[in-house]
């Protein structure tokens, strides 16, 4: 049975994304989907480390939403972490509890779900996002390996989660290293 998310779900915020940036993101994530012909209610799929069937919804676009949005490149990447907040979320025991700073090779630190009351949140993942608006299954691996690659840049003792996040069919790929 497919596990049902909801896109307004992003603006509740999280302990390392404000309710408003997250609204945002879940607006840019709106955005790419149904640029590609979908509908709220489409399946994502989840391939990669972990498998699984995702019905995402969100509510009506408008043509403000179209123009605010209307630059591709931004609104694909703000998008995809859009999903991928909600991935993390939904799939693993983690949240995002921090942005990364740049140069790191990543974009988000990950915590405990379960310690999101309680500081010191301990960066125990770290997670790495990139989105394509069309692309097929080899470039899809080609970005993932990208972004695996760029990853390294921070490597240590701790994990990273790569999520590359395709529109077009849709589809995310979620690795971990």
């Amino acid at each position: 049975m497919p596990i049902s998310l909801n896109l307004e779900d992003l603006s509740q915020g999280c302990p390392g994304l404000t309710p408003a940036y997250s609204a945002a993101l879940a607006e840019a994530s709106a955005v790419c989907l149904d640029s590609q012909g979908h509908q709220s209610g489409v399946m994502l799929e989840v391939t990669g480390d972990m498998t699984e069937e995702l019905l995402v919804h969100w509510p009506d676009i408008t043509e403000q939403m179209r123009r605010c949005w209307h630059d591709e490149e931004y609104t694909t990447e703000q998008g995809a972490y859009g999903i991928a907040c909600l991935i993390v979320q939904r799939l693993t025991p983690f949240t995002i509890i921090e942005r990364s700073i740049k140069g790191t090779g990543f974009d988000y630190w990950l915590g405990d779900q379960s310690e999101t009351e309680t500081f010191p949140f301990q960066r125990r993942v770290r997670l790495e996002v990139s989105g394509i608006r069309r692309g097929n299954a080899s470039r899809i691996r080609a970005r993932v390996e990208q972004k695996r690659r760029q990853t390294q840049r921070s490597d240590g003792s701790l994990p990273v989660y790569v999520i590359v996040v395709e529109f077009s069919t849709p589809v995310a790929t979620l690795v971990q290293r």
